[in-house]
């Protein structure tokens, strides 16, 4: 079986807080992903929306374009606005290669409210979990026949955070949504990452290898303190660096012969987490792991 190994450029510059964020350019991020053994990044605020512009940056560093979050609006949405939206994005994915779209509903979410205690989330009842599956399932078959692919993101502090409201959307929506699957973010949710993977393996079609740190999350007043406060307290990290064993999650993923991008997305303060350091840790534990689970590195 075969792997690409990613990385987000969140751990150099971070989108929803601007204060722990580098200022090192993209060239700069692109180059350190590349010194760390990484051959695709996602997508982020630095990168420029015209391919002419982005390819040849790309090409200069041996990097790919593995994925890059749309913040979604189709909870409340209607879907030939959420068409509109996507179409600038989805031309240069498409331009430069790129897997999938990442897909982050951001309708009532409270991911990027620091203000905004994480027991405050919006909870969707079933119901509306049955009305929005279906609709999501449309608009992911509407972009995988443009030849665009969307990988939905569960998300902390987001209307789908848990494995119960993962469940529910992906009982109500159909094969033409596909999943992200985020093991630090199911983890925080208070999630079984192991059974999620055993429930929804047909549906994954991209994976970030996300770490936590749990006793930073467990310390946490979910009452008082919002996503973006865990954030700062340092609930995120690389692989081999946190909580999680992920020789154990790779291992089941390869049992049901997922082939694809791996992508470490773990924001953290770069001035007390050095990104480039923390890259070689994630990707030294990363090609570990893969060797155990029977992967090749491509």
């Amino acid at each position: 079986m075969k792997a690409k190994l990613g990385i987000a450029p969140i751990a150099w510059w971070n989108d929803d807080l601007p204060e722990i964020s580098s200022d090192i350019s993209l060239e700069g991020c692109l180059a350190e992903a590349r010194d760390a053994g990484f051959t695709g990044m996602e997508t982020g605020r630095r990168f420029p929306m015209e391919a002419d512009v982005l390819r040849p940056v790309l090409d200069a560093h041996g990097m790919q374009v593995c994925g890059g979050w749309f913040s979604g609006l189709l909870l409340d949405g209607e879907i030939e606005a959420e068409k509109d939206r996507i179409a600038q994005q989805m031309a240069l994915f498409k331009a430069v290669g790129a897997p999938c779209i990442v897909y982050g509903e951001t309708a009532g979410t409270i991911q990027g409210d620091r203000n905004a205690p994480l027991a405050t989330k919006r909870r969707l009842s079933e119901e509306e979990i049955r009305v929005y599956g279906r609709k999501m399932t449309a608009f992911g078959e509407w972009c995988a026949d443009e030849g665009m692919p969307i990988a939905y993101h569960h998300h902390m502090a987001a209307p789908i955070e848990t494995e119960e409201e993962l469940d529910l959307l992906m009982k109500h929506s159909g094969e033409g949504l596909p999943l992200l699957f985020d093991a630090g973010h199911m983890a925080f949710a208070g999630g079984d990452v192991l059974r999620v993977i055993d429930k929804h393996h047909k549906r994954i079609t991209h994976v970030h290898t996300k770490d936590v740190r749990m006793p930073v999350i467990e310390a946490l007043d979910r009452t008082r303190e919002s996503f973006l406060d865990a954030v700062i307290k340092g609930a995120f990290t690389v692989p081999g660096d946190g909580s999680l064993d992920f020789e154990a999650i790779v291992k089941r993923l390869a049992a049901y012969g997922y082939e694809g991008w791996f992508v470490i997305e773990a924001e953290q303060d770069p001035v007390k987490n050095p990104p480039l350091q923390m890259a070689r840790i994630g990707h030294k534990e990363l090609m570990r792991v893969m060797a155990a689970a029977g992967y090749v590195v491509v």
